[in-house]
């Protein structure tokens, strides 16, 4: 069934599109990320222009990971204080990066920009959690192998501690701080929540627990791409709401069955499907940045 979307401005299945959010809200529910890294590269490929896929990503994220959260709530794997000082940074970061936004869209390099982020973040974090996942898997399988609950490092060594219970953290509020500033500019310029940077550092930079890791992330994700999402279509229209619309109706159902197969799994199984998930965007988006396209001239109206 194909439908007009018309601020994108192309044609589209309408199954396709709800089959993407449900894909998205899935690994949302699963591994505690919000999705974007998923959803804005898949909407590139089925030909939505970068600025819209970035914005209307956000707004599906956003119902993926209040879904997602709501089922982390009832399970009590929320650390809300940890996610307000996440959130705090986040919101900073998301203004900075719409500002940068704005720059990279006024100079016409916005669509290189965003599918170089793309390409280089994924590459790097999918690297560095496959083999810290692999690292795990096989220190567990060791009989009489003992794991310590919180590696020490520089970190843990900074001023104006806090403590978070629901995590057993006592830590500096200023790496939450900088981990969600750095979040923030993602989500304004990628269209991603940032769990799949926020997630990877939580555990392997603050020392947070896995069982708490992953609802603490979306609560954090779920505000942050909110903010980005009304930022994004205030200024430049780029919200996309028919295609919203049916992202978020997978999205949403896909997340509850997400947690709930999430929740049978173990966490270095997770974090290896995680990381090879995130390489096999990564492979295909660089592929289409070297392959020769199969229009060299498109000429497509301005957004502004």
């Amino acid at each position: 069934m194909q439908i007009y979307l018309p601020i994108a401005e192309v044609s589209v299945n309408a199954f396709t599109l709800v089959g993407l959010g449900g894909l998205v809200g899935l690994m949302s529910g699963l591994f505690g990320v919000g999705g974007g890294f998923l959803i804005t590269p898949l909407l590139f490929f089925i030909g939505i222009p970068p600025a819209i896929a970035v914005a209307t990503g956000a707004n599906q994220v956003v119902a993926s990971s209040v879904s997602g959260v709501l089922a982390h709530v009832k399970r009590k794997s929320v650390d809300f204080r940890m996610g307000g000082v996440l959130l705090a940074g986040g919101l900073v970061g998301s203004w900075l990066g719409v500002w940068v936004f704005t720059i990279l869209q006024q100079v016409g390099q916005i669509d290189l920009v965003v599918q170089l982020c793309y390409v280089v973040f994924l590459g790097l974090i999918g690297m560095m959690m496959l083999q810290e996942s692999i690292r795990a898997l096989r220190r567990s399988s060791k009989p009489g192998h003992r794991r310590r609950l919180h590696q020490h490092n520089w970190v843990h060594r900074w001023p104006v501690k806090v403590k978070f219970r629901a995590s057993g953290l006592y830590i500096s509020v200023f790496p939450p701080l900088l981990v969600g500033l750095a979040v923030g500019v993602l989500a304004a310029i990628m269209g991603v929540g940032g769990g799949f940077i926020m997630v990877p550092a939580m555990i392997y930079l603050l020392g947070m627990p896995t069982k708490v890791v992953v609802g603490t992330s979306l609560f954090q994700i779920t505000f942050v791409t909110a903010f980005t999402t009304i930022m994004h279509a205030v200024s430049y229209n780029t919200v996309d709401m028919m295609l919203a619309v049916l992202l978020i109706i997978g999205g949403v159902v896909g997340a509850q069955f997400g947690t709930t197969l999430g929740a049978r799994l173990r966490a270095e199984q997770l974090r290896i499907l995680l990381a090879l998930l995130v390489l096999a965007v990564c492979g295909k988006l660089a592929l289409d940045l070297f392959l020769t396209p199969d229009d060299l001239y498109v000429v497509q109206q301005g957004i502004g």
